[in-house]
């Protein structure tokens, strides 16, 4: 599964987002030749109610009822952008942190820091980083300025309960690479 193989991308995010997310660790991901490997996720589902799809379809999520490999991104809390990958209509994968392997002197250009391992170690972080703001919202991960590639080797992959919530809290549907240091909290 290459970059080019949309269709294939397709099928691999029509899938619930509980399944996808183990799945995308060691994932490359870059924008506009900006990123690294994936180390980090969380699922979100439409009967979750972490998730902004719970209440049904608004102008904010839409994209999250949209086709499968798409990009949903939005603000939290006002200040960060978060990038999603969509699954299943009301679904999606948040990306919460990368090991950065590409363009890492733009990434520190724009995060402001040297620190490699703190470049993307958090999903503000991440998008801060690779450029990501809400002209990406809908826009398909299988086009450019994506670039999404599939693992190199299996990942030993670690769950955890997501950070940063309110509801559902006891849900372990967060996802990360054993053992890496990128990774936004340890699991």
């Amino acid at each position: 599964m290459a970059q080019g193989d949309a269709t294939v991308w397709q099928d691999f995010f029509d899938r619930d987002a509980q399944t996808v997310a183990p799945e995308l660790i060691g994932a490359q991901l870059a924008i506009d030749g900006v990123g690294g490997v994936i180390v980090e996720t969380e699922a979100y589902a439409p009967d979750d109610p972490a998730s902004h799809s719970f209440r049904g379809e608004t102008p904010r999520n839409r994209a999250m009822f949209g086709p499968p490999a798409h990009a949903y991104v939005y603000r939290s809390y006002g200040i960060h952008w978060c990038l999603n990958l969509v699954c299943r209509p009301g679904s999606a994968v948040l990306i919460r942190a990368l090991e950065p392997t590409t363009g890492i002197e733009a990434m520190r250009a724009r995060r402001g820091l040297d620190n490699v391992r703190l470049l993307c170690a958090g999903p503000g972080r991440l998008c801060q980083a690779l450029g990501v703001t809400d002209a990406l919202d809908g826009l398909p991960v299988t086009l450019p300025p994506f670039r999404i590639e599939p693992p190199k080797a299996p990942a030993i992959v670690g769950s955890g309960v997501r950070i940063g919530l309110t509801k559902a809290i006891d849900v372990p549907w967060r996802f990360g690479l054993g053992g890496s240091p990128f990774l936004s909290r340890k699991l």
